[in-house]
């Protein structure tokens, strides 16, 4: 009688990865990696300064840009490639700022 009970329990490792799986599943959901992973831009930037590493400019998004061999002068418009994360590109942060704005009196 005693070894049927015990064959109808799942064993501590089932248990074990279920819980693991359910954390990981929970994780992926609350953490939302797809808003921290970089995105490629490509953008024209205002050229602030020149120095020996190439053109400094800032984007749109407040990123300082590095336009390597850049042979532009102060003022021009460069075309230029970086990275940002992704929740800056598709609004992540706005959606956040709205939904705090709405709970603060």
């Amino acid at each position: 009688m005693l070894t049927e009970q015990t064959e109808k329990r799942l064993s501590r490792r089932t248990l074990m990865a279920i819980m693991i799986t359910g954390i990981a599943v929970i994780t992926v959901f609350t953490v939302t990696p797809w808003n921290i992973i970089p995105t490629q831009i490509t953008e024209d930037v205002t050229v602030l300064a020149v120095t020996e590493y190439g053109c400094v400019g800032e984007s749109q998004y407040g990123v300082s840009v590095v336009v390597s061999e850049c042979d532009a002068q102060v003022g021009d418009i460069v075309s230029a490639t970086f990275y940002v994360p992704s929740m800056e590109v598709n609004g992540y942060y706005d959606r956040l700022n709205d939904r705090v704005e709405m709970v603060q009196p």
